[in-house]
């Protein structure tokens, strides 16, 4: 079993930047691949970035890229969202998840994520 518990959330204004954690237990973390999502309020919950399990390759919803840098310190148990220039529509509840099998057919899917975490918060004011 793995266990993620993200942090990091809060308040910001629009057009700043937040950097999210994800810290892991149970298990290496180095074994899965990382994943970030989010759901805002009466929406589904929607794919934002992921990165392989050495952290050689990493992906990104298109809304995401060139704003958003997912990472991963192995040594630390850890991934990391850096988000830059948030925008109020990016408010949500940010989750990681741990993949045990990802490739590039399913990482921006739910189902390819054995594990989640409870979320964390972000609000992002106009």
């Amino acid at each position: 079993q793995v266990q993620l518990v993200e942090s990091g959330g809060g308040l910001v204004q629009a057009g700043e930047s937040l950097r999210l954690s994800c810290a892991a237990s149970g298990r290496t973390l180095s074994r899965y691949g990382m994943g970030w999502f989010r759901q805002a309020p009466g929406k589904e919950r929607e794919f934002v970035a992921a990165i392989s399990s050495t952290g050689g390759r990493a992906y990104y919803a298109d809304s995401m890229k060139g704003r958003f840098t997912i990472s991963r310190d192995n040594a630390k148990n850890t991934i990391f969202l850096q988000m830059n220039s948030l925008k109020p529509e990016e408010t949500a509840v940010y989750y990681c998840a741990a993949a045990g099998s990802m490739n590039y057919y399913n990482y921006d899917r739910n189902s390819a994520y054995d594990y989640w975490g409870q979320g964390t918060q972000v609000t992002v004011s106009s």
